[in-house]
């Protein structure tokens, strides 16, 4: 279903990809062949409240749908697709990285659809699929967008150090019909997009992509790093916000936006922070056999040691219990 004038030229999109910057991406117009994009957004799930509950269990303005199978014959299709090997040898060929494994349960990703007031802080993606322990390496987003405005928001935005607002180099793109954004994870693929605003009359539409994630069993040992959550930066405040600036009911708004998603991410890691002491705890009233086997693999430089100290995380009980 891939363009195949888009592998046609494979060679040098794969050469724009390797020498991007702030880190490896490429854009790909008309990606798909045209039928296929039409019957991905044709078929687009409708919005569902359940679908739309965010990192606090919040109803929010974003439904992902994982399990897409389901939606019409013709998402089953493309699932099938997607997890084939013919598409996972052209990701490779796209990007240069060897060896790409899909993931059938498609977590996190899928269909995603945000409405109106709704934005994506920057930030860096998980990096360890911890149930299969791979390397998340890549990231895919088809957006299925006929008509979209720069002035509405929701432009993808590719940073070099969102930490630092005042050398962050930014990279951004529009999430236009059949527009693929292709791009590597690691620990410091920045990315996010600004809250969507839609005028009046176009208050019905809604930023709609298809969001696919691939693996790799290794990546260069310069990168590997122990697992790790999606690490969000919040939004820095408008360049309008300076000293003599009067501030209007637009803007009083927007600081009351970006401080709702501060403090979110705060709460949310709170609650990751005291998950992971709970665990620690759990793991010191381990009796002394079983915490000697467990410092054994802490202290061990080899990766292999390091990724099963991360199962364990997961087979604890059982792997202790022999």
């Amino acid at each position: 279903m891939i363009e195949r004038s888009v592998l046609e030229r494979a060679p040098e999109i794969r050469r724009e990809f390797q020498n991007a910057q702030p880190f490896r991406h490429v854009a790909i117009e008309h990606f798909l062949d045209e039928q296929a994009c039409d019957a991905l957004l044709r078929d687009f799930p409708a919005f569902d409240p359940k679908r739309a509950l965010n990192e606090l269990g919040q109803v929010g303005r974003k439904a992902v749908v994982e399990r897409v199978s389901g939606v019409s014959p013709f998402y089953r299709r493309f699932y099938g697709y997607i997890n084939s090997p013919a598409f996972l040898q052209a990701m490779s060929e796209l990007t240069g990285i060897p060896d790409l494994i899909a993931d059938d349960t498609l977590f996190g990703g899928g269909t995603h659809e945000n409405m109106a007031g709704q934005g994506l802080d920057v930030h860096v993606d998980f990096n360890i699929d911890e149930r299969r322990m791979l390397h998340r390496r890549v990231n895919l987003l088809i957006y299925l967008n006929k008509e979209w405005e720069e002035a509405w928001g929701g432009a993808i935005e590719l940073h070099s150090n969102p930490r630092r607002p005042e050398s962050d180099e930014v990279r951004s793109f529009l999430p236009l019909f059949n527009r693929a954004l292709v791009f590597e994870t690691n620990e410091y693929s920045w990315h996010g997009f600004r809250r969507i605003v839609l005028p009046p009359d176009k208050a019905h539409l809604s930023r709609k992509s298809f969001s696919i994630y691939l693996y790799t069993k290794d990546r260069p040992v310069e990168e590997v790093v122990a697992p790790h959550t999606t690490f969000y930066v919040p939004q820095p405040l408008p360049e309008r916000f300076r000293a003599g600036h009067t501030l209007d009911d637009g803007d009083a708004a927007a600081l009351q936006a970006l401080m709702a998603s501060r403090d979110g991410l705060l709460e949310m890691y709170q609650r990751l922070l005291i998950e992971k002491e709970q665990r620690f705890r759990d793991l010191l009233a381990l009796d002394a056999g079983d915490r000697s086997r467990y410092h054994a693999v802490v202290s061990s430089r080899s990766w292999k040691l390091v990724m099963a100290l991360h199962q364990m995380r997961f087979h604890a009980r059982r792997l202790f219990a022999r």
